[in-house]
């Protein structure tokens, strides 16, 4: 809303481009008058994560057809991904695990956006609520930082975010997630080096 789309776009970009983080980043992109290449690549880089989610998540869906496999895709998000991956693998029925979080994650996101775009003018402006994702995210985060590597990844991908703040079009963001994963990648190869 505060990009300047109208409750039914917002409910529309929510249900089309079912992509939290991306959604979150696309809107103060187009608010900031952003131009739509930068739009368009700052919401991809931030999606490539989910290409690794997908191929870590290969092993669970063995077997399962191809079109289902598709329609379980647009059910991917952080927090599904995290709690079906944060439970032992040996664990059964891994998919309708996964899909119950997944569904339950898109009626939550889905009826707060609505909530948000119906009655989110309503909310005081000085309740300080932009926290909140970066806070969920943050929730997500520490449980699944098992290895050195991660630990290094997340830490300079947030310090090299917080550093580069001053960047335009929020490319602080790509810039920290861009030196987070080649931190955490180039400690796992001198890890493996070493072993």
């Amino acid at each position: 809303m505060q990009a300047g789309f109208t409750p039914a776009q917002s409910i529309a970009f929510s249900l089309i481009g079912y992509a939290g983080a991306a959604q979150l980043i696309a809107s103060q992109l187009v608010a900031s008058h952003t131009p739509t290449v930068l739009i368009l690549l700052s919401t991809l880089i931030v999606n490539l994560r989910f290409a690794l989610y997908s191929a870590s998540m290969l092993p669970l869906f063995a077997g399962v057809p191809l079109p289902r496999r598709w329609l379980l895709a647009y059910g991917i998000t952080d927090q599904a991904y995290a709690v079906t991956m944060g439970r032992p693998l040996t664990e059964p029925h891994p998919i309708a695990y996964y899909a119950g979080a997944a569904v339950l994650m898109w009626l939550t996101w889905q009826s707060g956006t609505a909530v948000g775009a119906l009655l989110g003018a309503r909310i005081p402006p000085h309740w300080p609520l932009d926290f909140a994702v970066p806070l969920s995210f943050i929730a997500l985060l520490v449980p699944v930082l098992k290895s050195r590597p991660q630990v290094v990844a997340a830490g300079v991908s947030a310090v090299v975010a917080v550093a580069a703040h001053g960047l335009p079009f929020r490319l602080n963001l790509m810039v920290g997630a861009v030196c987070g994963v080649t931190a955490g990648y180039l400690l796992h190869r001198l890890q493996g080096k070493a072993a």
